[in-house]
């Protein structure tokens, strides 16, 4: 096939005979997309289209004709782009839409590759930094940054990032990025955003399999996710004071790395005992929240590739969505469903503060059973939940981040899914 070729969407069938029924019909060079009428999920089928195309060695796609919308042009996207084609996709419309759609996919692009990034190419101040660079070149005169790492970390009181980094040669860091582009120092910060940015996990002295630890360069996803949300509401007009806290470390093993039995003490007094290394996102996360409180904003989100139990309940297919704002979960609903981005929300009430109990320390950051036992999603959110007021918290649950091979709908690889319904929720605060 030619280096760009062109992708038609149809509802009529341009081929006869075995071509007829086809999800994908080709003429000549060009390729059509058949959408029945009756198809109960048209934008899932579109996605699936996209994979198939790109599987056929298409390096370039052009949307042509009539029919191609924003949503089902964005779908395409998502099917269509992996590694090596993040950004191979011309788009179809009036400027306006185009524009939006290439500032999009531009900002997917730069945080799936992020994602995707081996442990060696991206150690915890080289995510601090790269985030940096890119955020403040959406804005450069609007962006103030301020990074605390090594052993400043301890010294300041931020023992979550501190304890679960301290055992790499790569220091952990925790970066906060000030979005103000009213022009006042004393704005108010409307929102905050927090990013698990593990940027590796061997699971520390709680050690991972081979097989569990293989694809151990994504745990960063949160962090990913969080600063392309950012970086996209900055293109769509963001007008309020936003501020990015990344927690960034590599969770290790070494002879000055933690262990279990360990008890951390936290800025707010909270002690917590270590049951397992490897539940360090939900100890690094505390401190980031515990720094977007001091601001007081109306909206906190984090997000994080946080619980196997999340992609269990999910299947990989939803981000887990749990809040003990029901007003708030809504509006991330609504945001969800507004961006075509699937979204669930898990249970959470107080009482899941105490389903990690410890005879040593206010709680543990996990049970230590397989998995942190039943609803290990929804006690990992109760962690998570002794370091924010409650009200306007969001906490995201990457489960549909990232995807070990390629399937039916996706590229192998980081996702980006939940980048725009997070930029949805800062644009509409």
């Amino acid at each position: 096939m030619s280096s760009v070729t062109n992708i038609f969407l149809t509802a009529n069938k341009s081929v006869s005979q075995w071509q007829s029924d086809n999800l994908l019909q080709i003429i000549d060079d060009d390729i059509y997309i058949y959408l029945d009428d009756n198809d109960l999920f048209p934008l899932q089928s579109i996605q699936k289209a996209g994979r198939s195309i790109e599987k056929m060695g298409v390096k370039n796609a052009h949307l042509q004709g009539d029919s191609w919308k924003a949503d089902s042009q964005w779908a395409f996207a998502l099917g269509f782009t992996c590694v090596d084609k993040l950004t191979n996709i011309e788009f179809n419309g009036d400027e306006d839409v185009v524009s939006k759609l290439n500032d999009k996919l531009a900002v997917y692009a730069w945080s799936r590759d992020l994602t995707n990034q081996t442990p060696s190419q991206l150690t915890p101040l080289l995510l601090a930094e790269k985030a940096q660079k890119y955020i403040t070149t959406q804005a450069p005169e609007y962006v103030k940054t301020h990074v605390i790492s090594g052993e400043a970390l301890s010294e300041q009181g931020w023992t979550g990032v501190y304890n679960v980094g301290k055992g790499s040669v790569n220091p952990p860091c925790i970066i906060e990025i000030d979005y103000n582009p009213t022009g006042d120092d004393q704005a108010a910060v409307t929102a905050c955003l927090v990013g698990k940015g593990i940027t590796f996990d061997s699971g520390g002295y709680s050690l991972k399999s081979n097989e569990g630890m293989f694809h151990m360069k994504c745990d960063m996803g949160g962090a990913a996710v969080v600063a392309g949300a950012l970086a996209l509401a900055i293109r769509q007009g963001l007008k309020s004071r936003v501020k990015l806290i990344l927690c960034c470390a590599e969770n290790m093993v070494s002879n000055n790395a933690y262990k279990l039995g360990d008890i951390l003490t936290y800025k707010n007094g909270v002690t917590c005992e270590v049951a397992n290394t490897d539940a360090e996102g939900r100890i690094v996360l505390a401190d980031g929240l515990l720094m977007a409180s001091e601001n007081s904003p109306t909206l906190i989100i984090d997000a994080a590739t946080l619980t196997g139990a999340a992609v269990a309940a999910t299947g990989g297919d939803y981000t887990a969505l749990f809040s003990l704002d029901q007003q708030a979960a809504d509006q991330a609903k609504k945001a969800a469903t507004s961006e075509n981005e699937p979204l669930w929300q898990l249970p959470l009430a107080k009482w899941h503060q105490d389903k990690c109990p410890s005879a040593f320390a206010n709680t543990a950051n996990s049970r230590p059973i397989p998995g942190g036992g039943p609803g290990g999603a929804s006690n990992a959110a109760g962690f998570l939940s002794r370091f924010v007021d409650g009200k306007g918290w969001l906490h995201f649950d990457l489960a549909a981040a990232y995807n070990g091979s390629a399937n039916a709908q996706w590229g192998a690889g980081a996702t980006g899914l939940s980048i725009a319904t997070i930029a949805n929720l800062l644009l509409s605060q």
